[in-house]
């Protein structure tokens, strides 16, 4: 197999590397879960999430942050 390989000119495509982007081994100080997996709540403005990400477009690396009320699941910019 390995020579019909290389008598064809054929190469492996290789697989990416994983790139860890998250190190939850550290020293720092690590914020309460106060919500508690509760994500139920009685009126707006008591329960609010968030979360940043990054996508790659054509020109570089954009982030995106959002701010979610868990009431009425409003996404606030």
């Amino acid at each position: 197999m390995a020579r019909l390989i290389r008598e064809n000119g054929l190469k492996a495509q290789q697989k990416r590397g994983y790139k860890k982007t998250t190190d939850s081994s550290h020293g720092c100080p690590v914020v309460a879960n106060l919500l508690d997996q509760d994500f139920g709540c009685d009126g707006p403005d008591q329960k609010w999430g968030a979360d940043i990400s990054y996508i790659w477009t054509a020109k570089g690396w954009l982030y995106l942050a959002i701010v979610l009320d868990l009431y009425s699941c409003r996404i606030f910019d």
